[in-house]
């Protein structure tokens, strides 16, 4: 592959969600450097939570070198000489002297807002959608991630190893299940159906609140836990392989475990009012296109109670799942395999970029 001619890049990002914003930024610059030639500098707020997913990173540097990506303190980020392309992550705001700084350079910076990922539909339509600043001379542009060639796509490696096999789902060796997951309610429900299917789990929680909680829980002999601290995230697609369905959370982990091709569980960022539950219902809507319905339903249903913290519900919701994962694994594959065909985030993100500099070049 001929790499494009690099440009400089900076990425804003706030840590809102303890490790999702952050995990979606740091795989970003690592793509952009390890595939494009690009050496972005990754400007941060937290480098605490930062440190769980890069544990090279040193706490007491206000600026400092990873993988050939510069880490940098947000309080620092108003001396900065703005980069050709500025990347504000899920609308964290970009600092003002820094933003007034970028209205004074000889070219105008390429200045993307990178959005959440989400499966619903009015994305498509959303994304590229140009948002001029109220008093400055700068244009701000959405750049929606998502599922279909409309949007900008999902973070995915070109060198990424091939997904392990799906499991038949059919003998009676422990089902390995791994669960990232936030504080949740119906964790002791779920527990107590795993330990009266007449199955057997090994259950490996990523550390945390749901992980001390799990630990906490009456030992059965049919579900053995443990609890696993935080791997680097360049490890964490090996975790997964090691596991046959995982709970994910967030979007980072959510989009690794699609890309593992097992089925999993995904438990969204909850928000005010459960607005968070119609963009799970409409991710289900799109995933579940082409899986059989009862198989669809048992999803569908497990996913809803998880994510709701329904007790009462998970028990049935999980045995019916249980019942279908030869099917929702072979359609975990599909969907793996159709993600693959499609362009990455990053390699749209720089495209557009890239264009725009010439877009800009010829005025």
């Amino acid at each position: 592959m001929t790499r494009p001619l690099a440009f400089t890049c900076d990425i804003f990002c706030r840590v809102v969600d303890n490790f999702g914003d952050i995990g979606v930024c740091w795989r970003l610059a690592r793509q952009l450097h390890a595939e494009f030639g690009i050496a972005p500098r990754l400007i941060v707020d937290d480098l605490a939570s930062f440190q769980k997913i890069a544990p090279a990173l040193d706490l007491t540097l206000t600026q400092q070198f990873i993988q050939g990506i510069e880490i940098i303190v947000w309080k620092k980020a108003p001396t900065l000489l703005p980069s050709e392309c500025v990347i504000e992550a899920f609308g964290c705001e970009l600092p003002r002297d820094y933003l007034a700084a970028m209205a004074t350079q000889a070219t105008t910076p390429v200045w993307l807002n990178l959005e959440y990922l989400s499966a619903e539909s009015w994305v498509g339509e959303h994304h590229l959608m140009p948002s001029p600043h109220p008093r400055l001379p700068l244009t701000k542009t959405f750049f929606f991630p998502g599922f279909t060639p409309k949007t900008g796509g999902i973070l995915r490696e070109k060198n990424r190893p091939n997904p392990a096999p799906v499991l038949a789902f059919g003998d009676n060796s422990p089902l390995r299940i791994y669960v990232l997951g936030y504080p949740n309610v119906a964790l002791a429900a779920l527990l107590n159906a795993l330990a009266t299917s007449g199955k057997n789990y090994e259950c490996t929680f990523a550390e945390g609140a749901l992980g001390s909680a799990a630990l906490a829980h009456t030992p059965s002999k049919h579900v053995k836990i443990q609890t696993h601290p935080f791997v680097p995230q360049e490890d964490f697609d090996a975790l997964l392989a090691a596991h046959d369905l995982c709970f994910a959370r967030g979007e980072d982990s959510f989009v690794r475990a699609q890309l593992a091709a097992k089925p999993f569980i995904w438990q969204i960022y909850p928000q005010a009012e459960n607005a968070h539950l119609a963009k799970l219902e409409a991710f289900l809507a799109l995933y579940c296109n082409g899986l059989a319905a009862d198989a669809a339903n048992a999803l569908r249903a497990l996913s809803m109670a998880w994510n709701e913290q329904d007790s009462t519900r998970i028990a049935p919701a999980w045995n019916d799942f249980h019942a279908h994962l030869p099917a929702i694994g072979r359609h975990a594959q599909n969907w793996a395999a159709k993600l693959t065909q499609q362009p990455d985030l990053a390699s749209n993100l720089v495209e557009f970029v890239m264009t725009s500099q010439q877009k800009v070049a010829k005025i």
